[in-house]
């Protein structure tokens, strides 16, 4: 079963905020610290589709899209300017008094060939990409979720070419050892979601290969619908096999959870209808292993091709607004 769909795009603004202070096309403010350390970008698709619905007199949408613009979403570091990228985002981060959340996603031979195909053109372009990424961090705060489904997918038939395999698990290790040389960053490795690898015990040795130990946790469900529940089930029962890991869940779009039975088809986590945001990004999940709930996968930009939607990562406004609509009041 293949899982996936990841990209997202990128192009955040980087304004800055505090507690209380609205500011930005959207009128967005910072969230309490005391809920979540992540900075919200007062100036990013959600925020600025929200504003441009107001001057349109269209009230019910503004007020819908402002529940994504509300919340921090993770920037997807691309690849045209990585550094720039990466600087930008944390020095508007650390102004706020914020943490950047940032996420990996260019390895060689990405997403099994699907819509989010791609990735840097081999092990030394990855390594230079990452070098880049690693010099817009430089000293700032930030939390960093390193390749989605880059794991999983070395474990699914006919992903991973066998002759890149050891590459990959090289690249990862690089990358988790490398940003947790940085003085303030917190590493993630992702592991994929429960219904793809459902036995855990099947991603112990891969995630070993990949540098789990170096990490500081895992990420689960990024880019797909799995319940906070199922994840949270799944988490605790990989936790233990790794050094009691914690770990971090991507809720942004699992509300209503995924697609099952007569709705479901070979590509249900691909844009499927009737899709809801999730919990809204906190760090306090009432749950010391759960080091999170956070907004990974950017709601409102597509995961392909598919369901009449735009390119993978592309913004998407109708599905933003019936995620937002769906959540309920």
């Amino acid at each position: 079963m293949l899982l996936s769909g990841c990209s997202s795009g990128s192009g955040s603004g980087a304004g800055t905020g505090d507690d209380g202070n609205a500011e930005g096309s959207g009128g967005v403010a910072q969230r309490p610290r005391s809920v979540t350390p992540y900075w919200v970008d007062p100036d990013g698709n959600a925020a600025r589709q929200a504003e441009s619905y107001r001057k349109d007199g269209k009230k019910r949408q503004a007020s819908l899209m402002r529940r994504i613009a509300a919340q921090p979403v993770a920037e997807w570091i691309g690849t045209d300017d990585p550094q720039g990228q990466a600087r930008k985002v944390t020095t508007a981060a650390e102004k706020a008094d914020r943490e950047a959340l940032l996420v990996l996603y260019n390895l060689p031979h990405r997403d099994c060939g699907q819509y989010s195909k791609g990735g840097a053109a081999d092990a030394a372009a990855y390594r230079a990409w990452l070098a880049e990424v690693m010099k817009g961090i430089g000293k700032r705060p930030a939390t960093v979720i390193v390749e989605p489904d880059a794991v999983p997918h070395v474990l699914t038939k006919g992903c991973t070419p066998a002759k890149y395999v050891d590459e990959r698990y090289q690249l990862l290790n690089e990358a988790v050892g490398k940003l947790q040389g940085l003085p303030d960053v917190r590493v993630y490795l992702d592991a994929g979601n429960p219904d793809w690898v459902r036995d855990p015990g099947a991603l112990v040795e891969p995630m070993k290969r990949a540098g789990i130990g170096a990490a500081d946790g895992f990420s689960l469900n990024v880019s797909n619908y799995q319940t906070t529940a199922s994840n949270t089930a799944y988490g605790k029962k990989f936790s233990p096999m790794v050094g009691n890991k914690p770990f971090v869940i991507d809720t942004s779009r699992n509300g209503n959870g995924p697609v099952e039975g007569a709705g479901a088809d070979e590509e249900a986590w691909c844009n499927p209808k009737g899709r809801a945001l999730g919990e809204a990004p906190t760090t306090k999940t009432g749950d010391r292993i759960v080091d999170g709930y956070l907004w990974i996968k950017r709601p409102g930009e597509s995961d392909g091709e598919c369901k009449g939607g735009p390119k993978a990562g592309r913004w998407w406004p109708r599905y933003a607004l019936d995620l937002a609509r769906n959540a309920g009041d």
